[in-house]
């Protein structure tokens, strides 16, 4: 089933992408809850109309992104947590956690934008990366410490 997204969703596409999903998945969860349109030929052509008279604000949100990207640059972010004597700490960190410390140095970003390259579940330092928008991507260090 082909489906226009209305909105960015992870693992599938990014907003006004054409993509093909099974027919249960987009008449069962994605249209009825408003994240995707079906791809006829007169959605596809109003689809193309607003790319088209969105061109220059998506350029300018992509400046964003990047300009976003620039200002946090190389900043470590220090996330302490509780952790056992072997450097093991109870739980893992968590993609909110990461946005509260980075909302701390100034940056707002969205829980949902942090992806971990891998578990974080020992005491350490780790990449995390930020998808800012479809074509600016961002990594940042985080430093995770015992209290």
């Amino acid at each position: 089933m082909e489906i226009i997204l209305k909105e960015d969703i992870k693992g599938l596409g990014y907003k006004n992408d054409t993509v093909d999903v099974k027919p249960g998945y987009g008449r069962n969860y994605l249209i009825p809850q408003g994240f995707a349109i079906i791809a006829s030929v007169s959605n596809k052509k109003m689809i193309a109309e607003n790319i088209r008279q969105a061109a220059h604000k998506a350029e300018k949100l992509r400046q964003d992104a990047e300009d976003l990207a620039k200002s946090i640059g190389d900043v470590v972010l220090e996330i302490k947590t509780k952790a056992g004597e072997s450097g093991k700490i109870f739980g893992a960190i968590t993609a909110l956690q990461v946005s509260d410390a980075l909302a701390a140095k100034g940056f707002e970003i969205d829980r949902k934008k942090i992806t971990f390259n891998t578990q974080v579940k020992n005491v350490g330092e780790y990449k995390v990366s930020l998808d800012l928008h479809k074509e600016v991507q961002h990594d940042v260090n985080i430093n995770v410490v015992a209290e």
